[in-house]
């Protein structure tokens, strides 16, 4: 005999709506689990086409963070809105969302064999989703997107069972490296990882039990045959102001490109909260789309739309100091004005190309009333006369307004000897570091040698391409500062061609300097 749950969830699936009109979102819908022994609840967003075509659709699995439920992705995630843009707006593929009760699983099996969640979701959940709605029952149309907890379960399942998943888009991963387990609070270690990892009430290497490393991502990949992943698309998308899990997703991306898996990872402004999740959303559904069409992921969404145009030779100022010559980007308003203006000092090897790209992305911002109009001065590396002769020279002759809250420090690619001699206190209202290829070892000195009460009026901000080769130098310098207690934002942008993820940098950084010149 039918139970009365199963009953009434196959009747809903004939008849959605007893009212005669079809439900596109449905929350808190339930079938019954034979291997969890009890009810399972799961929301569901249908395209907005679903019951007006004979089309089947691809599926996404949405998955929640510890503490909510299967109506947190609509309540609070606004998914219905921005995935209905984003089909109208973006070339994204109309697809279905199921948004399943996650408990506090994170979606798997725990240890003891007495809550086996992920048998559950491959076993039952996605066989009834793929009889119960008009879904493309195959790997490649089906992927895992969730955040915190949900963004371990949207990794783990992939890796656990890739015969099952084309992509996924993890975000906020909750995931912890082996000695930030092994630091864990014996409370936090066992309400939240001992009972599913097992070593309930151990310390120390005890905690990092077998069946930890059978299920933990980072072992996994460091350990298995990568070669079951080869087909799988992988999104990862972090927080700049995460704090424990800022070092353990720097180490998932270090991992999977040291491994050379192929995936995307990006760190954006924002911390553990919806509206950074909500702002991922648009790029993370671009992602899988792209997958399910078995094409190469086109890149994210910018912010800003670079149009480069020629610089006329007015605008860029050839300054003859002492024994130096240094170009000088000026604003088109300059010739016009008597004003004085901030000014930004770049050191590194910029080439001309490079140096237009600046100027042109400074030009659309000020013109467009993004920012106020500012100056920037390119200067070579190991430059040592910023502050005694470059800097006084351009307040007196070429009105850069005086005083360090007036001035930025922008360092391009090498040049970490460059920062040591340059980086003195109350001198500079920001420092950029972009894309910096010194030594691990050349940072570290420099920044372990900052006092911290000194740069409290110094402002950092650092960013790479997730494709960088220096990845590690730019994750060491993040946690270096974010362990000296510095002020600094973080940035890893996507890069379809080599140097296209700059233009969005240096939207950023340029907004970023700005914002603390006009605080």
């Amino acid at each position: 005999m039918l139970k009365p749950s199963i009953f009434l969830f196959l009747f809903l699936m004939i008849c959605p709506n007893l009212s005669g009109q079809n439900n596109r979102i449905m929350e808190s819908l339930s079938f019954y689990s034979n291997i969890l022994g009890q009810e399972v609840k799961y929301s569901v967003i249908l395209p907005e086409d679903y019951y007006s075509s004979n089309k089947k659709y691809p599926v996404v699995y949405l998955l929640h963070g510890l503490g909510d439920d299967e109506t947190s992705w609509v309540e609070y995630g606004y998914i219905s809105q921005i995935a209905d843009n984003v089909i109208k707006e973006c070339d994204v593929l109309p697809m279905i969302f199921i948004m399943p009760q996650g408990y506090r699983s994170y979606y798997v099996n725990d240890s003891a064999g007495t809550f086996l969640y992920q048998d559950m979701f491959v076993k039952e959940l996605i066989p009834t989703i793929d009889s119960a709605f008009h879904t493309i029952a195959d790997r490649s149309k089906r992927a895992t997107m969730g955040y915190s907890m949900g963004g371990f379960g949207a990794l783990v399942l992939p890796l656990k069972h890739p015969e099952m998943f084309a992509a996924c888009v993890p975000l906020s991963v909750s995931i912890r490296t082996d000695q930030q387990y092994i630091k864990e609070s014996s409370k936090g270690w066992d309400e939240q990882w001992g009972r599913l990892f097992g070593g309930v009430r151990t310390v120390g290497e005890a905690r990092l039990t077998d069946y930890y490393k059978n299920e933990c991502p980072l072992h996994m990949i460091q350990n298995e045959d990568i070669e079951q992943w080869k087909d799988l698309r992988i999104y990862i998308d972090s927080g700049d102001d995460e704090e424990t899990l800022a070092a353990s997703n720097d180490k998932l991306h270090m991992v999977l490109s040291e491994k050379n898996i192929p995936h995307e990872y990006r760190v954006r402004d924002g911390g553990h909260e919806f509206s950074y999740w909500r702002e991922a959303l648009p790029n993370g559904l671009r992602f899988i789309s792209d997958a399910f069409r078995g094409k190469a992921y086109e890149g994210d969404l910018m912010d800003i739309e670079y149009q480069p145009t020629e610089l006329s030779s007015k605008r860029i100022d050839s300054v003859n100091i002492k024994e130096g010559s240094y170009p000088v980007y000026l604003p088109l308003e300059y010739t016009n004005t008597s004003r004085k203006y901030p000014t930004i000092y770049v050191v590194g090897n910029v080439s001309d190309s490079e140096r237009e790209r600046m100027s042109n992305i400074a030009d659309q911002k000020i013109a467009n009333a993004s920012l106020s109009p500012f100056m920037m001065v390119f200067l070579t590396e190991n430059e040592k006369g910023l502050l005694d002769n470059i800097a006084p020279f351009l307040e007196k002759n070429y009105r850069a307004r005086s005083g360090y809250r007036f001035r930025s420090l922008m360092v391009v690619g090498s040049s970490g000897e460059s920062l040591r001699q340059l980086l003195q206190p109350e001198q500079f209202a920001t420092c950029v570091l972009m894309d910096p290829t010194n030594t691990v070892e050349s940072y570290s000195s420099v920044i372990n040698e900052l006092e911290p009460k000194s740069m409290n009026r110094t402002w950092f901000f650092v960013g790479t391409s997730d494709k960088s080769n220096n990845y590690e130098t730019s994750e060491t310098i993040r946690q270096l500062l974010r362990e000296k207690k510095i002020y600094h934002e973080y940035r890893v942008m996507g890069s379809k061609d080599k140097d296209d993820w700059k233009v969005q940098f240096l939207d950023e950084a340029f907004t970023y300097t700005l914002k603390r010149m006009h605080r």
